[in-house]
């Protein structure tokens, strides 16, 4: 128990540092710009608190949980040697750990209240729902589509900068004929899938699949997985647009 209270002190400590350039910048900003107190300060120093120890035990658990399990489970089907196996492990990782990621949930209900302001949909709250669950859905189906082309990638050692520069230009192109209202989201969908839940574990997937596979570097292919899950979210959320 002194040594985990140790460890998690130091945890505590490291995560204070990180932020604590976020705290000089708003502290001067209100101080010298707004040069207005900030209001409900004993709230926001409860919340600073809880931030800090919050994000302290969420990276001991990513350290001590999460990396090992993925790393673990992406050996294990790569040494059972069954590609339908893990094509199938990656599909179902990456659709469970986005459809489940907080950063999406909250875009795609925030996205059916814009949408449904601007009678886009239905201003109804099953309109609202279904548009954000659409979202979702779509959000989550591209990450899967996503893995599973960074683990085909690992296995066979294509490079990864083609897939990227043709993904992109895919993005580009559908800009073009998508509507409006949608690109915006559909940008912001590429960025929200790279949170709290999938990194990590998407992460220890491709290292831990270029470790346990023989002729594959993990430095140079083991990462890259998250931009292809970056990627993918634009070109179906904008195709979701085109056909919804």
């Amino acid at each position: 128990m002194r040594a985990l209270a140790g460890v998690l002190g130091r945890d505590v400590l490291e995560a204070g540092r990180n932020l604590l350039p976020i705290i000089v910048v708003v502290a001067f900003f209100q101080a010298v710009v707004l040069r207005q107190p900030l209001p409900g300060m004993d709230r926001i120093i409860v919340g600073g608190v809880l931030v800090v120890l919050g994000l302290a035990l969420f990276i001991r658990g990513l350290e001590l949980g999460l990396f090992p399990l993925g790393e673990a489970m992406a050996v294990g089907f790569a040494r059972k040697g069954s590609l339908w196996w893990l094509v199938a492990f990656a599909f179902a990782l990456g659709f469970t750990t986005t459809i489940a990621e907080p950063a999406l949930i909250a875009v795609s209900g925030e996205a059916a209240e814009v949408a449904a302001s601007s009678g886009v949909i239905l201003d109804e709250d099953a309109a609202q729902a279904s548009y954000a669950l659409g979202l979702r859905l779509t959000v989550a189906f591209a990450v899967a589509i996503a893995i599973v082309i960074g683990v085909v990638r690992i296995i066979k050692g294509w490079a990864i900068q083609w897939f990227i520069i043709g993904g992109y230009l895919c993005v580009v192109v559908m800009t073009l004929f998508a509507p409006a209202e949608i690109i915006g989201i559909a940008y912001d969908s590429g960025g929200v899938t790279t949170s709290t839940v999938t990194v990590p574990l998407i992460t220890a997937l491709g290292v831990g699949l270029a470790t346990s596979i023989r002729g594959r570097n993990p430095m140079i292919d083991g990462f890259g997985l998250i931009a292809f899950a970056s990627l993918t979210p634009m070109v179906f959320v904008m195709a979701y647009g085109i056909i919804v």
